[in-house]
């Protein structure tokens, strides 16, 4: 019974965001009576009886005579038509993530007409966001996202609703939170938020829209497309069915670690409000001709330094075994809220555990007034395992660079005779029993203890804190 109970728990909630979205359009019809009553000359309609421009859908006009202008542009395009712009104005679509893959997406879709727009984001505008970031300003560093985002959007299009959530999901709060809305957008950069999202969008038969972007490269699926209850073939894949496994949790690099270019970003972005404008606007599929089918599920890949820059490939149906969206799913709301369901345990601990002992472990001020007193002789030899644009950015005198790839890259043998080629000759000699401030002790370069090979606490930015203050921070 359990999936029959999944539907019938869907349909409430779609049930109950109808009706918020009935009552918030009634809200918004009053709002603009008001301004039309105090701002429209006594003669604005005098040439046209029956025209009712503040109402919605009940006159000779459905839009407002704004909207014409603001919209006609892409109402004279066929896939669209008024048709389509009544359903833009009538959607309510959800962002999660006001970063660089929510600003773009939400910029196009306020500019489209879409009627609700919801912003989730817990974080608050920093100098680093604003190079990808296109609707915060310099001025709204420290503010929240979502705030900056909807200051921006209400000066570029007036007439939507924007809603605000100040906070980043959690389980509990998903699913109350999606109810309200016909769209979803995975704007995060996260995998467990990922799960989630597509777990809570299935279960609510909410369409998504799924996108990444990272250094030059990006991803975008639209999934659960055309929404359908656990169990029925018939419904577009969810993010599990792609990716059943997530990736191991020391590969997941984030845009402050992997770099990120914000054209790239915005290119995602931009493709995510060009799908949720297509998938609000689409005719559901039926058995005549003339209604065009839904497009089979697929990913896009695009990488900006590659030719031809965008790939796809397309994805299998909904899998058979699927935890969420299966006939044996086991991912249901309930255990999505009681925390049953732990995305945090199931996409594993970033977090890992300490290979150092206390004395292999320095701070950088403690070495600074180590090796940096002109009566104190004894030399260090720093690697420095940033890759080589970070190295380029800057770097301290004398260190040296070997980027951490390479490391990972050679999955050197400590068995083997012959070091790899990515040891300096400083550090292969033998001779030399200068201390090393990196772990390299699996390779033997501790020379049985008589070496000291430690790590510098907290990196460079540390070093800025306790050092150097005028140390670039990027």
């Amino acid at each position: 019974m359990a999936p029959v109970e999944d539907t019938c728990a869907s349909l409430r909630a779609q049930i109950s965001a109808t009706e918020a979205h009935l009552a918030g359009l009634k809200r918004d019809l009053a709002e603009a009576e008001k301004v039309a009553h105090s701002a429209r000359p006594t003669n604005d309609y005098e040439n046209a009886p029956n025209c009712t421009d503040t109402e919605t859908g009940t006159g000779r006009w459905p839009l407002l005579k704004e909207e014409y202008k603001r919209y006609g542009r892409q109402m004279i395009v066929s896939q669209l038509g008024l048709e389509g712009q009544l359903k833009l104005r009538s959607a309510r679509v959800l962002l999660v993530g006001a970063g660089g893959l929510g600003c773009p997406a939400a910029q196009y879709l306020a500019g489209a007409g879409v009627g609700t727009i919801g912003l989730i984001d817990g974080d608050t505008v920093e100098s680093s966001n604003l190079h990808r970031q296109v609707l915060h300003r310099t001025k709204n560093v420290g503010k929240y996202k979502v705030d900056s985002a909807i200051e921006a959007l209400r000066e570029l299009n007036p007439h939507p609703t924007y809603i605000p959530h100040r906070t980043h999901l959690t389980p509990e709060d998903a699913p109350a939170i999606f109810a309200n809305y016909d769209f979803i957008l995975d704007c995060t950069d996260n995998p467990a938020t990922r799960y989630l999202i597509s777990d809570t969008a299935v279960l609510l038969g909410k369409t998504l829209v799924s996108a990444s972007a990272l250094r030059t490269e990006g991803q975008l699926m639209v999934l659960n497309n055309p929404p359908r209850p656990p169990g029925d073939p018939e419904g577009g894949p969810c993010y599990r069915c792609v990716f059943p496994k997530p990736p191991p949790a020391d590969s997941v690099v984030s845009c402050a670690d992997g770099g990120i270019l914000g054209p790239v970003v915005g290119t995602m972005g931009v493709l995510q409000a060009l799908e949720a404008i297509k998938v609000i606007t689409t005719p559901s599929p039926d058995n005549s001709s003339s209604t065009p089918k839904r497009e089979s599920p697929s990913l896009l890949i695009f990488s900006a330094y590659s030719n031809p820059q965008f790939r796809s490939i397309r994805l299998r149906a909904r899998r058979a075994n699927c935890a969420v969206c299966s006939g044996d799913a086991s991912v249901t709301l309930d255990t999505i809220r009681s925390g049953s369901t732990d995305y945090v345990f199931f996409c594993g601990s970033a977090t890992l555990p300490s290979l150092l002992a206390p004395r292999e472990r320095i701070s950088p001020k403690a070495y600074r007034e180590k090796h940096s007193q002109p009566t104190n002789l004894e030399k260090s030899i720093m690697i420095d395992v940033r890759d080589k644009a970070q190295f380029g950015i800057c770097n301290l005198e004398n260190s040296i660079n070997v980027p951490i790839s390479n490391i990972l890259a050679s999955r050197a043998n400590p068995s083997q005779a012959e070091l790899p080629p990515w040891v300096p000759a400083e550090l292969a000699s033998s001779e030399s029993k200068d201390p090393i401030y990196v772990k390299l002790k699996e390779l033997g370069l501790d020379q049985n203890g008589q070496r000291y090979i430690g790590d510098i606490q907290g990196g460079f930015r540390a070093w800025r804190e306790q050092v150097d203050p005028d140390w670039p921070e990027y």
